[in-house]
């Protein structure tokens, strides 16, 4: 069963992104029509799942909603936010998601893609390093006139 998310708090989070908050009421988000808004932003209204859990609905509104959304899902699934975003609830629009709080697992298996799509660089960056430690060696060894040794 997943934790209860508030309203409140994914708008902290998605207003300290940089996205703004339009506080639409309940009954204009359910009216949908995200593109009519001339401001982009976003607005948030509380779910309740089949299993009673309190959830967070947040939807994406303005000319761009689409890009919106993307950074909506971008900002919440942060390792230092801590959610999930889905859109498969029954009942939401094309320009909203579902938020609840991450399980350890999500989190874990984040963390694991990250560092697969990271080894290539992280690799790099140590052969790098190991080269430059190799050259400041040989440097200090000529400088120390063991240069005939190499």
């Amino acid at each position: 069963m997943p934790r209860t998310t508030r309203p409140h708090t994914i708008a902290g989070h998605l207003t300290a992104g940089g996205l703004t908050d339009l506080r639409l009421t309940e009954d204009e988000q359910h009216q949908g029509h995200p593109g009519r808004h001339e401001h982009e932003g976003f607005a948030v209204r509380n779910y309740r799942a089949k299993d009673g859990t309190l959830l967070t609905v947040a939807g994406a509104y303005g000319p761009d909603w689409y890009m919106t959304l993307a950074q909506i899902r971008f900002r919440l699934e942060r390792p230092y936010v801590k959610c999930t975003v889905t859109d498969d609830a029954p009942g939401l629009g094309d320009h909203e998601v579902l938020v609840r709080w991450a399980t350890s697992a999500e989190l874990r298996a984040r963390r694991q893609a990250q560092a697969v799509r990271q080894a290539p660089l992280v690799r790099m960056l140590r052969q790098q390093d190991a080269a430059v430690k190799a050259a400041v060696q040989r440097k200090a060894l000529e400088d120390a006139g063991q240069s005939a040794l190499w």
